[in-house]
């Protein structure tokens, strides 16, 4: 039997990488930075072989899929922001065997996930910047999962987060942690004032609907927040219209669970998104 020891939901600005680089940026994202390497630690620590990233910049159009290439090397440059992270190079041991007995099991509890091992897939930046501060060593295998769902119901990406941690505790030899990698609110700078709101939230709105959701998540009201995440997703723009949190409370008992989250990187505005580093304690 396997054991599901770690949850977060974390950022994955491009920011964190300029924040490395020269320039009028550096050391702007190390808060950020400093809490994915704590969570890394904190995954040493547990024992985790394995992390499964639910991933928001992974966009698919049909289906659910898992990137579980045997390894993963490249030097990456974003089409989405070019001159945030450009010839980024990256390595990490891929793990086939867990990502088969996801999508097994996944599809056998009804939703339909196919595992992607002999491929060419590219890892998307959603994953590929908290490695980078997470797991820099190799240290940890990686295996991707699907979460810019365009077509796809919340509650089927719930369903999904239950199968995989039902894989993990059933089927897998093994320590695993789960990250949902995407923001809060995710309302871009409008194109042109991009620079002004490099540390800004885009409206005052936003940053009072993620602060209440942080109070909930603190408390332990998952009934409030399950109930108001479809509105809460699709009024402020949620990233990859939140599958990825849908998926990690799927894998901690929806609105049935009772942990209180841990706050480890507060709450910070990011070219008008909403961001945080938070885990979610596993019970």
């Amino acid at each position: 039997m396997g054991k599901l020891a770690l949850a977060a939901k974390i950022t994955h600005v491009p920011s964190m990488y300029l924040s490395e680089l020269d320039g009028p940026h550096r050391g702007c994202r190390q808060a950020a930075i400093d809490g994915h390497k704590e969570i890394g630690r904190r995954c040493r620590e547990l024992g985790v072989d394995t992390i499964v990233v639910f991933d928001t910049h992974w966009l698919v159009n049909s289906g659910y899929h898992i990137n579980c290439a045997p390894t993963f090397k490249g030097i990456y440059t974003s089409n989405e922001l070019p001159h945030f992270i450009k010839n980024m190079p990256y390595e990490y041991p891929g793990n086939p065997a867990l990502g088969k007995l996801l999508a097994e099991v996944c599809t056998a509890e009804g939703v339909h996930t196919r595992a992607h091992d002999a491929t060419s897939l590219d890892l998307e930046y959603g994953t590929l910047v908290p490695m980078r501060y997470m797991n820099e060593d190799q240290h940890f295998k990686v295996v991707s999962i699907s979460a810019l769902c365009t077509v796809h119901n919340l509650a089927d990406s719930e369903k999904l987060g239950a199968a995989v941690r039902k894989a993990i505790e059933e089927k897998y030899d093994g320590t695993v942690a789960i990250f949902a990698s995407g923001s809060l609110s995710h309302r871009f700078a409008q194109n042109g004032v991009a620079e002004e709101f490099m540390h800004k939230i885009w409206d005052p709105f936003l940053e009072v609907v993620d602060r209440s959701v942080i109070e909930l998540w603190q408390k332990g009201d998952w009934k409030t927040f399950c109930a108001m995440l479809p509105m809460y997703a699709e009024k402020c723009w949620g990233e990859g219209n939140m599958h990825d949190t849908a998926m990690l409370l799927g894998a901690l008992g929806g609105d049935a669970y009772t942990g209180k989250v841990e706050v480890i990187t507060p709450y910070f505005p990011s070219s008008g998104t909403g961001q945080i580093n938070a885990v979610f304690p596993v019970s």
